[in-house]
């Protein structure tokens, strides 16, 4: 199945699971629509269809586009009619140096990871979801307790996970420290 045959194929299952995610907003079409154009242009679309997984990461993107600050959906269609008043005292120099773009970058691009590791295998899928865990919580005995997976099994797979991401932006020409 091509990958434009899947979109036509699924076109309404992707609407309703974008209604259910974005809880019956006035966006959900629109994110639906944002992530279908999104999963065209996606280079590992076709792999995604082959392979079972095309629903599955349409469901995180869209996901992520709604409840992310970060997504390229929020920057692009929420972000973008925003227009912030000056006030007296405004220095335009304190006010660029608060906000950290270096740092909202590289948080998009470990996100991206987690998504890509969702659907590659079942493994990084493991070491993905204990890791976002990890980012909730960051204690291995609550996540343990919660899932029922032994203390040290959820600390192995945040360290490989952790070790796939730094090893990822390595080679994306990226350094971070984990």
């Amino acid at each position: 199945m091509t990958v434009n045959e899947f979109i036509t194929l699924k076109y309404k299952d992707i609407v309703t699971m974008s209604k259910r995610i974005c809880k019956g907003t006035e966006n959900a079409e629109e994110v639906a629509h944002y992530v279908i154009a999104d999963f065209l242009e996606n280079p590992k679309a076709q792999a995604l269809i082959d392979s079972k997984d095309g629903m599955s990461y349409l469901s995180g993107v869209i996901w992520r586009s709604v409840n992310s600050s970060t997504s390229p959906y929020h920057k692009v269609y929420r972000q973008s009619g925003k227009v912030f008043g000056m006030h007296e005292g405004y220095d335009k120099q304190d006010t660029d140096s608060l906000y950290d773009y270096e740092r909202d970058l590289l948080t998009e691009e470990i996100q991206g990871i987690l998504t890509d590791m969702e659907v590659d295998t079942i493994e990084t899928w493991y070491q993905s979801t204990i890791f976002k865990m990890y980012l909730k919580t960051n204690n291995y005995s609550e996540i343990a307790r919660n899932t029922g997976i032994p203390r040290t099994s959820v600390s192995h797979a945040v360290g490989e996970c952790g070790e796939y991401i730094k090893e990822t932006l390595n080679k994306r020409g990226i350094i971070w420290e984990y």
